[in-house]
């Protein structure tokens, strides 16, 4: 069984739209339903894993085996850090212009989020773990990600008697794939009920619409620097650089960018990024399985425009004047904390506070932004999902 795309997409919009509703009107039963979107996510999260364990051993070993990875991975670090990089300039430009903090008094009483070693620490500490499989059980990608690629790699030299594992692992691949297939038919249901509880437990319609009139100015700017990178930079990218129609391109892409809002997360949404990339844009799957899994795990473009926007907004509420060489400090550490940030809900919250040590602002101005962060959360995971997209058409162009 086989998710309908202009049915699916109907059934995602209205459950978006219903949960909503739902949590807005009725907080309490909306949040009685939060089991529902709970074993959807999970579900998915079950399938990342293995998915990007075996679609990028498949990818390497292929792209090895024609001596090509240097080239194609070479292309696909210089897109990521070119867009990241323009990302965060533009979440940089837009806050200086509205300059949101101004006139908003600090928060007090609120602790900063508990912090584990993240960011810059975690791209040098753990790319490499002595126990695989104590890594995947505590959902760390990055050292699964790096055995994926140096095993694909070293299975593309082996020659002849590699063929039976890497038609393996090819195989494993398209299977893991089917499977995303058939839990999208019930992705309607997990994508409402995630919506609905998570408006209802921000207190319903009255908590969300207090939250964002404290911060609604930070708000709007975060907003507006991601429309400006989702809807301008990236599509202009997408048609000089790998010569595709942006609107189309986005329209196939819908369900993923859809289900990248509803569960934040873009390792979460990465089954159906690799399936509507392959399926409907056409991107060759050894482009797809490479650019994609790579992409979910390193390449945050919403994340990193957000941490941009987030420190100069706390330095402004603060007081605090940031020069040019605070914010190319500002610049630069968004970009690589960014990289660090795994792809799961709320993450970039954590590696913000790599930014914040950077340029000496106190970590409690965190507390100014927790109150929306889940919701801005939707909206830069889905702009990194569209990122990770954009990534792959311009690769695959680049290789045809």
């Amino acid at each position: 069984m086989k998710a309908s795309g202009n049915g699916l997409l109907a059934g995602i919009v209205v459950a978006v739209v219903g949960g909503g509703v739902l949590g807005w009107f009725f907080p309490s039963g909306a949040v009685a339903v939060a089991w529902v979107g709970d074993l959807f996510l999970n579900a998915l999260k079950l399938l990342v894993l293995p998915l990007i364990f075996c679609s990028m051993v498949d990818a390497v070993a292929g792209i090895s085996r024609r001596g090509r990875l240097g080239n194609i991975a070479g292309v696909t670090f210089l897109y990521y850090l070119a867009t990241t990089a323009i990302a965060v300039t533009v979440g940089l430009a837009v806050v200086t212009w509205i300059s949101p903090g101004s006139g908003i008094a600090p928060a007090v009483g609120q602790a900063p989020p508990q912090v584990p070693e993240s960011g810059l620490r975690a791209i040098v500490d753990h790319l490499v773990r002595p126990n695989l499989v104590e890594a995947a059980a505590r959902f760390e990608i990055l050292p699964v990600l790096v055995f994926a690629l140096a095993f694909g790699t070293a299975l593309g030299r082996v020659g002849a008697r590699a063929d039976a594992a890497i038609a393996f692992f090819s195989g494993c691949n398209e299977a893991l794939l089917r499977l995303v297939d058939w839990l999208m038919v019930v992705s309607p249901l997990g994508i409402g009920a995630l919506i609905a509880a998570r408006v209802g437990a921000a207190g319903g319609g009255a908590g969300v619409g207090g939250e964002l009139a404290a911060v609604g100015a930070y708000f709007v700017t975060v907003l507006l620097g991601l429309c400006v990178h989702g809807v301008v930079v990236l599509p202009a990218i997408l048609k000089l650089v790998a010569g595709r129609r942006p609107r189309q391109y986005a329209r196939n892409l819908s369900e993923a960018l859809a289900t990248a809002f509803a569960t934040a997360s873009s390792s979460a949404t990465l089954g159906v990024t690799m399936r509507l990339t392959e399926e409907r844009n056409g991107i060759d799957s050894e482009t797809a399985n490479f650019v994609l899994p790579l992409g979910a795990t390193v390449n945050m473009d919403g994340t990193a425009l957000y941490e941009a926007v987030a420190a100069v907004f706390i330095a402004q509420t603060l007081a605090v004047p940031m020069s040019w060489a605070d914010q190319v400090t500002i610049a630069v550490t968004a970009t690589l904390a960014s990289i660090g940030a795994a792809g799961i809900p709320q993450a970039g919250l954590v590696t913000m506070v790599i930014v914040l040590q950077a340029v000496g602002l106190p970590l409690e101005g965190i507390s100014l932004i927790l109150a929306v962060d889940w919701l801005l959360d939707r909206f830069r995971t889905t702009v990194n999902v569209w990122g990770d997209a954009v990534g792959a058409a311009v690769v695959a162009a680049r290789r045809a």
